[in-house]
């Protein structure tokens, strides 16, 4: 699970508590925890005052933030180490009945935001539901460690009563992981269908239970449902055995990661003639039906943006749609097909898909040459327990050009109707296209990219007495290009430059004009020229370039020797100085507008002191501004996160060098998890040593 989630759950210092027989949390599972933590926190009162304790009585998950795992946590190999990570409690519920409680680390700097939270909540429920289902199945010595559940008519129910009031109501509960594929029912689910308890609870595939004429339709609500995330409901008839017919609704709700992708749907299925009404649609109209799964799966096609987004939506929303064990895709690339489904997934997931693509490599090749879709024949049998039952391999052929290969895996057999194979055919020709111009924009975002990288220095020089280290992230709109530099200059005098630049826009003009400033920049810096008297000619410098862009910029001087600041600000955020004793404060420098918008302006000249053992972080906004958090807040958070890990993994306790590219990794790690990022991000970190070697 830790593999697959969100990258911001660290995995370090994670573990499983499961209430035993006595009522007492006992640590069950662990990854990372030091020993001193088994012989310590291996049996939790629920009445104490730990935050595995907190969360079971709570019901609600309880977090601590970076500052409280300091000081309640202060063990050095606590949280990786680093200080600034949360750690939070959740307990695991299945129908308001505790079974334990799962602690997980948090790559935070500071205060969680609130859609991470909502994420570990998901997180926690999926857990407790499958671990209730495994607990439920495991051998007698692990059963009799355990609190023998609650008699009543449905074991997998926290209470009688409501499990009677479930079963009255005609509804059974569903869930299905999207990233495994796995579907569970319990058993009144299976009742509702007409259905025999499987005996691990997994779900029959869709098209075994639901009526032929309404498969097209339930997969068009499905589709839709995939794609925008939140509630929905599908009414459909289900085949019982016997031939009975019977009318069903589902509600449920598709449940979205970090990162907005579906990961899992949970719901109740509803026996409506049971209940003596009607559910709404479907309208019997198969070819309708079909007319609208295409315009859904096209919907999220034309959403992605690159290979990877083509691929995501391939597998969050087509896959579920149609039923399918898998969805492979290969890519024509040099005249050669690649993989690339596994790229978006990590774990036996990736493990799977590159079975699939070694299995299939022969077909997969054939299919373009052909370039009509190959169907598995009814009734063939796999050659081994592994191998797909039935499969559909597509070619995927736009504006003439053979653009790859799409295999399509069932995990039972099934027979494909001339409208099936019509159906797939059409998805074929939109997925053509779909990666046509992901591929388009993948080339130009590469080309783009390698410019943005030939205006960045390639190393940073290693200079006397300094350490120093630094990131450049490109922005997830537009081009993905922009206007963020940054320099580290050694200057004639000895002292060392540091410059960091936001020029306005996300495109190739800004990425332009920010390589005329980083030269004219640099020229005038060595020349000797303060910071003051080095912003003011920039700025002239930029009202010459015939372009309506402005810039923000900070440079400053360091002497290594004895300290010795000099430093200028144009409209750019203020540099941190991260102190010997742990505190970390944005420097008061006077500053003027950015360049550009008045050549004739001239910038205050501030002058300061580094001390030996004290970093300077400079930044540009990208690496703080979030649209669901005030900038102000965000500048804050950081800087207790710059405390914390000042205090723990500073430079002043270790080798300065690999603490400062720790500190830049940790730095942008929330930035790369966010959904978005409108803005790019640079950064610069600059440490003086406390002696000169």
């Amino acid at each position: 699970m830790l593999a697959e989630g969100p990258g911001w759950i660290t995995g370090e210092g994670s573990a499983l508590y499961l209430l035993d027989s006595a009522g007492m949390l006992r640590l069950t599972a662990s990854h990372g925890l030091p020993d001193w933590a088994h012989e310590r926190y291996g049996l939790v009162d629920p009445a104490g005052e730990l935050p595995a304790a907190m969360a079971l009585r709570l019901r609600r998950p309880y977090l601590l933030g970076p500052e409280h795992t300091s000081v309640d946590y202060p063990n050095r190999n606590a949280g990786m180490g680093t200080g600034m990570v949360a750690v939070v409690t959740l307990p695991l519920m299945v129908d308001e009945r505790a079974i334990g409680v799962l602690a997980l680390a948090l790559a935070h700097r500071g205060t969680v935001p609130p859609r991470d939270l909502d994420v570990l909540e998901t997180i926690a429920g999926a857990c407790a539901h499958r671990l209730h289902h495994l607990l439920d199945h495991v051998s007698d010595d692990v059963d009799a460690r355990r609190e023998p559940p609650e008699a009543g008519p449905d074991p997998a129910s926290a209470h009688p009563l409501l499990s009677l009031a479930v079963r009255a109501a005609g509804h059974g509960a569903f869930a299905r992981d999207l990233v495994t594929g796995e579907s569970y029912w319990d058993a009144a689910a299976f009742a509702v269908a007409g259905r025999p308890v499987s005996a691990d609870g997994a779900a029959p595939e869709l098209e075994r239970i639901v009526h032929p004429e309404d498969l097209p339709d339930v997969q068009a609500a499905l589709a839709e449902a995939l794609a925008s995330g939140g509630r929905y409901r599908i009414g459909y008839r289900v085949l019982r055995r016997g031939g009975e017919v019977a009318r069903v609704e589902e509600s449920g709700e598709v449940m979205l990661d970090v990162h907005g992708r579906p990961v899992r749907i949970a719901g109740l299925l509803a026996d409506v003639d049971h209940r003596g009404e009607r559910p709404a649609g479907p309208r019997h109209d198969p070819a309708g039906a079909r007319t609208a799964l295409l315009l859904s799966l096209t919907r999220a096609l034309s959403r992605a943006v690159t290979v990877r987004d083509v691929t995501a939506a391939v597998t969050d929303v087509a896959r579920p749609a149609f039923g399918a064990a898998s969805i492979v895709l290969d890519l024509v690339d040099e005249g050669r097909l690649l993989p690339v489904s596994h790229t978006v997934y990590g774990g036996p997931r990736r493990a799977e898909l590159t079975r699939l693509a070694d299995l299939s490599e022969g077909v997969m090749q054939h299919s373009p040459a052909r370039s009509a879709p190959l169907f598995s024949e009814p009734g063939g049998r796999p050659t081994s327990a592994d191998d797909p039952a039935a499969w559909a391999v597509l070619p995927l052929v736009a504006s003439g050009r053979q653009v790859g290969s799409c295999l399509i895996t069932f995990a039972a057999e099934r027979v494909f109707s001339r409208e099936d194979r019509t159906l797939y055919s059409a998805f074929a020709g939109i997925l053509a296209q779909s990666l046509e111009r992901a591929r388009l924009y993948d080339t130009h975002h590469h080309r783009a990219g390698e410019l943005q990288r030939a205006m960045l220095p390639r190393t940073l020089p290693r200079l006397p007495g300094i350490a120093s280290a630094a990131r450049y992230l490109p922005s997830t709109e537009g081009m993905q290009v922009g206007g963020d530099w940054y320099d580290l200059l050694k200057l004639p005098d000895g002292r060392v430059g540091l410059v960091i630049g936001d020029v306005q826009g996300h495109n190739a003009e800004a990425t332009a004009v920010m390589g005329q400033l980083r030269s004219g920049l640099r020229a005038y810096a060595t020349d000797g020229h303060d910071p003051a008297a080095t912003l003011a000619r920039t700025s002239r410098l930029l009202a010459e370039l015939d372009t309506e862009l402005f810039a923000t910029c900070l440079y400053l001087t360091l002497d290594p020797a004895d300290g010795s600041l000099t430093a200028a600000r144009a409209g750019h955020p203020a540099p941190v100085r991260i102190a010997a004793d742990a505190t970390a404060v944005e420097l008061e420098l006077p500053g003027g507008p950015p360049l550009g918008v008045d050549p004739a302006q001239s910038y205050p000249l501030a002058t300061g002191r580094l001390a030996g053992g004290e970093t300077l972080l400079a930044y540009t906004d990208g690496l703080v501004e979030d649209r669901e958090e005030d900038y102000d807040e965000s500048v804050q958070r950081m800087l207790g996160g710059l405390e914390l890990w000042a205090r723990q993994t500073g430079p002043g306790r270790v080798d300065p060098m690999p603490a400062l590219e720790r500190l830049a990794d940790l730095l942008t790690l929330n930035v790369t998890e966010r959904r978005s990022r409108p803005d790019d991000v640079a950064l610069l970190l600059l440490h003086r040593m406390p002696s000169l070697p």
